[in-house]
């Protein structure tokens, strides 16, 4: 396993930060998938946000043929229920969870933070969001599942956390039916969750990025 580190982008207008994006990728990709998405969204030219984009550490994959790659943890078995090796799901969640932690530490208000990630990646930020202890902004999950959903400890701090869930109809990797169940679980622990599902596979969309957009503008207005 190598060190991992981030990719971070400043604010395009020059000025200092006073809001945070971090960004999960997915399995064998690494911070740089989600490079081109931020002059994508089209913020405000007065938004101050920093962008934060992790690298996972490379891991053997078991569905892989135990593969060596970018992964934030194991994938031990492609079930509906999608086996996976949680104590190094939590262990990534808990990294960034210390990124975070370091914003926080050097000012931004923790309600200005936005946790983001997808499919594997959007895993991880279900776990390090919702366990998170104090209020973050928002929580986007994009093509991906609730794998920690049955032994999760919630943080009373994100109980009324705005999260925002996106899927692709023609996902063949994260079946749309895993996504969804993951929003039916956040229901019946009473988060409200706005659901969007979109023409596509295991990807994003024009429509998706432009939503995305206009979600973070709202959030961090």
């Amino acid at each position: 396993m190598t060190a991992p580190g981030e990719l971070i982008i400043e604010p395009q207008n020059g000025q200092p930060a006073d809001a945070c994006v971090f960004i999960m990728h997915g399995l064998g990709a690494d911070g740089h998938d989600f490079e081109p998405l931020v002059p994508a969204l089209t913020l405000p030219k007065d938004a101050h946000v920093r962008f934060i984009m992790p690298h996972a550490p490379r891991l053997p994959v078991t569905i892989n043929g135990g593969m060596v790659m970018p992964a934030w943890y194991d994938i031990l078995a492609m079930d509906l229920g999608r086996r996976v090796d949680e104590t190094q799901l939590k262990k990534s969640a808990e990294r960034l969870q210390s990124l975070i932690q370091e914003q926080l530490d050097q000012g931004i208000d923790s309600q200005r933070i936005i946790v983001a990630g997808f499919s594997q990646g959007g895993a991880v930020a279900y776990q390090a969001a919702l366990s998170f202890p104090q209020p973050l902004g928002g929580l986007l999950a994009m093509s991906t599942y609730f794998a920690t959903a049955d032994n999760i400890e919630l943080a009373d701090a994100n109980r009324q956390l705005v999260i925002e869930v996106h899927h692709g109809n023609f996902d063949p990797i994260v079946p749309e039916a895993l996504g969804r169940s993951g929003v039916e679980r956040l229901k019946e622990m009473d988060y409200n969750v706005n659901y969007r599902l979109y023409t596509m596979a295991h990807a994003l969309c024009p429509q998706q990025v432009n939503d995305i957009g206009k979600w973070l503008s709202e959030r961090l207005a």
